[in-house]
Formats: C-alpha cells, sequence, structure tokens
C-alpha cells in the first residue's frame, strides 16, 4: 500500500499535548504561575501545535525564526514556514518575566498551556510594518503602494490585528493542557492529525487532496471538491473552526451546511469531513502556503487552490494563491521542504449554455451566461434578504442559511470585493 505524505519538518508529528499523569501534574503546577491573557489567534494556535498540526513547531518563534519567515518563507533552521507564528504580551508582564521563566498562558480565564520562555524581543511599529508588507501585501489593487496602509488599516483584518500586537514577543516551548471547547463542541468534526491520518490509512487513501473552508459550501466547493475526488482517493473537507471577522457564517451553521451536502450530494466512502481549530489571517497566498503546511501534516498531499484562495477586499491578485507555489524556498531536504503541492483549479461557474458547472479552462460560452459563486457573493445576498441565483447553492442548504440569518438581531454589512463580483472574469 503506497504511504501518506510524511509529516511536514522531517520529525514525525511534534505534538505538545499532554496526557494522563502528566496533564495532571502540569495543570496542578499551572495554576501557580504567573498567568498570561492571550488572543484568541494565539490560543487557536497553541492547540495546533498540540494535536500536531504545526509540526515541527514546538512553541512560539523567536526573532530569528519570525524575521526568515517573513523574508524567506523559512525558520532560522531552513525549513519551510509561510506565516509567523508568535506570542504578543504587554511590556510590562514582559519586565515581569525572565527569561528560563515558565508562565501559563490564559484565555477567558481558562489556561490553554504553559511555556518557558526562552527569548523575549519588542516589536517595534517598523517591525510590525515590515511584516505586514511581507505577509499580507499582495498584487491586488488595494496593495498597491500609494494605497495599502490606508486601506488595510480600515478593511484589512489580519493587518489590524498585527498593528494591535502588544509591545513585546516572547518565544520558547509549550506544553498544551487543554483543547477548550473543540472536542465536546465539535465533536465528531475536529480532530487531530493523527486521527485523520488513521482515517485515511482505514480507507487505504494515499493521494489525498483538502479542501479549505472558511464559508459554507456553495456549488462552486462542491465542484472543486469532486474535481479532486475524480484525480485522488478522496477529499478531506477541511473547515476552519476558529474566528473569523464580523459577518462571516459561525462554523456551527457552516458545519451543518457541509453535513448536509455530504449526506446528499457525495459518495460518502470518497470524502471526510473535520474542522481545525485556528482563526483566518486572511493573509491570501501566504495563507495558502501556510494551508497546505499544516495539511501536510494531516496527511495531505494535495491543496485545492483555487481563485483568491484565504483572501479579503481586493488585495491580492485572484490566482496570486496559486503562484506562489512555484515561488517558494527549496533546501533539497525532503524534511524541510514543503510536499504537499497546490491542485490549481480556474475559476469555476454554473453556465446556463454548458447546463452545469464548467471553468474558464472548460466553457467557451460568455460572462451573460454564467452564474458567479463566491462565498462573499452569497453572505451578501443572504444578509441583505435578497434572492440567491438559480444554481448557486443547493437547496437544502439555502434553506438552513436562511434561517440563521433570519434569526440575527444585527446584521453586518458585507462587502463585495472584485473577486467576488466576477468583474474581473475574462
Amino acid at each position: 500500500m503506497a504511504k501518506l505524505v510524511a509529516p511536514h519538518g522531517g520529525k514525525g508529528l511534534v505534538c505538545a499535548l499532554l496526557h494522563g499523569s502528566e496533564l495532571a501534574a502540569e495543570k496542578e503546577k499551572a495554576a501557580k504561575l504567573k498567568k498570561i491573557q492571550v488572543t484568541g489567534r494565539a490560543k487557536g494556535d497553541l492547540i495546533m501545535m498540540g494535536i500536531g498540526g504545526f509540526s515541527p513547531l514546538t512553541g512560539f518563534m523567536t526573532k530569528a525564526d519570525w524575521k526568515g519567515v517573513c523574508e524567506k518563507m523559512q525558520l532560522s533552521d531552513g525549513t519551510f514556514w509561510p506565516v509567523p507564528i508568535t506570542l504578543d504580551i504587554d511590556k510590562a508582564d514582559a519586565d515581569d518575566i525572565k527569561v528560563g521563566d515558565e508562565i501559563a498562558l490564559e484565555r477567558n480565564n481558562e489556561i490553554i498551556a504553559t511555556m518557558k520562555v526562552t527569548e523575549k524581543f519588542e516589536m517595534t511599529e517598523a517591525e510590525k510594518r515590515f511584516e505586514c508588507e511581507k505577509v499580507f501585501k499582495g498584487k491586488g489593487v488595494d496593495s498597491a503602494d500609494d494605497k495599502f496602509w490606508a486601506v488595510a488599516m480600515e478593511d484589512h483584518p489580519g493587518v489590524q490585528m498585527v498593528m494591535a500586537q502588544k509591545a513585546v514577543n516572547i518565544a520558547g516551548p509549550v506544553k498544551v493542557v487543554s483543547e477548550s471547547q473543540y472536542p465536546v463542541e465539535y465533536k465528531g468534526v475536529y480532530m487531530h492529525p493523527a486521527e485523520v491520518r488513521a482515517m485515511f490509512e482505514e480507507r487505504g487513501w494515499a493521494n489525498v487532496a483538502a479542501l479549505q473552508l472558511r464559508n459554507p459550501m456553495h456549488r462552486s466547493h462542491e465542484y472543486l471538491a469532486k474535481i479532486a475526488i475524480e484525480v485522488c482517493d478522496g477529499v478531506l473537507i477541511h473547515s476552519l473552526i476558529g474566528n473569523l471577522k464580523a459577518g462571516d457564517i459561525p462554523a456551527d451553521v457552516r458545519v451543518k451546511a457541509i453535513n448536509i451536502l455530504c449526506d446528499h450530494h457525495f459518495v460518502k466512502d470518497n470524502v471526510i469531513q473535520a474542522g481545525y481549530p485556528m482563526d483566518m489571517r486572511y493573509a491570501g497566498p501566504r495563507e495558502a502556503l501556510l494551508h497546505a503546511t499544516f495539511r501536510q501534516n494531516f496527511g495531505v498531499n494535495n491543496m485545492l487552490i483555487g481563485r483568491d484562495h484565504a483572501g479579503v477586499g481586493d488585495f491580492y491578485g485572484l490566482f496570486e494563491a496559486q503562484d506562489i507555489f512555484e515561488t517558494i524556498p527549496k533546501t533539497g531536504d525532503a524534511g524541510k521542504d514543503l510536499q504537499c503541492r497546490a491542485m490549481k483549479i480556474d475559476w469555476t461557474f454554473y453556465c446556463s449554455k454548458c447546463d452545469g458547472m464548467a471553468s474558464l479552462r472548460t466553457c467557451p460560452h460568455d460572462k451573460a451566461s454564467r452564474v458567479i459563486l463566491s462565498g462573499t457573493k452569497l453572505r451578501k445576498a443572504l444578509s441583505e434578504g435578497a434572492e440567491v441565483p438559480d444554481h448557486f447553492g443547493r437547496e437544502e442548504v439555502l434553506v438552513l442559511l436562511r434561517e440563521y440569518y433570519e434569526g440575527l438581531t444585527e446584521k453586518v454589512e458585507v462587502k463585495m470585493q472584485k473577486a467576488a463580483s466576477g468583474a474581473a472574469m475574462k
């Protein structure tokens, strides 16, 4: 039997989550340590380190790692990594912590992990801007040199998050003592990489694709997954169950919508639904690479990358997230280099003349015959009570989503970017 792709980093699955007597002892110790409140993003990152999703990372990055990732997409030892994984704290807390200290990392009064501090480094405004320009700036109109900062501070949640970070970063290995709400709230969907790998092996899968989701599946998502099923052993529909930006549809609703599709529109033996506990960074091409990196840890060797993957606004070129896979550094060491490759799919849509789903590679007809599908466009229509165009989504899913929007007491305006509207289509 062919083998699954090895975890990233060449060290197997590196898991910081404790169990049994070790877990009990660490929890008892953590209760007596200095406690640092962390962001939702850091909580998700910690749990990913706990379950092995961020292999080979053992903790938050040093300044050398941070700089290498920003500049070259490599850790200081040459291992590929596309997005900084750092922990920021107040200067007052930093002044009270010495290198070598152990601290407890807490979110909403729940201790998630302990950490041994190996380094402290200040992040100036210039260094935060450097990170934003390296990680979040793309080739779209909103990333133009004369426009990026004005637009990003208003409309880019990833840039806003970095610029709002506290003054000091601390680095060091972590021991994770809690997976928080995920095992209970998302039972059967929230899975560790080892669990997903075991499911692949049980089914005899070795050539596996992953579909990244932060929206309920519309017909384009379904089409992407089915293209992959035709050429791979199976597909992992892998949705984010961490935090999103205001106006996005919450994870529990998205999970129900995906379940409906899996039950009625897929051959169940060829698809697995799972969720992972991170927050979106909306880093476009860099985040596409991050998605491929941690999917490799889940046993995936093909990452589906379509139009404007992980994008926000008009900061990125429509297929920039595909192109970046051709530019990443390679050392020749299979452990250090990214092994999960991009499965690149052109712009997809429903075409009335084709009488089915198609892409720019297969449909010869004009734009007037096409229903342009996007999560943003769907959210905007539903949030405004507008009619959803025919063939946009499966009716069973739309019923669920309409019920969700009708129950909202406060609605957030959904901005329509060019990538979602179809304005840039040939």
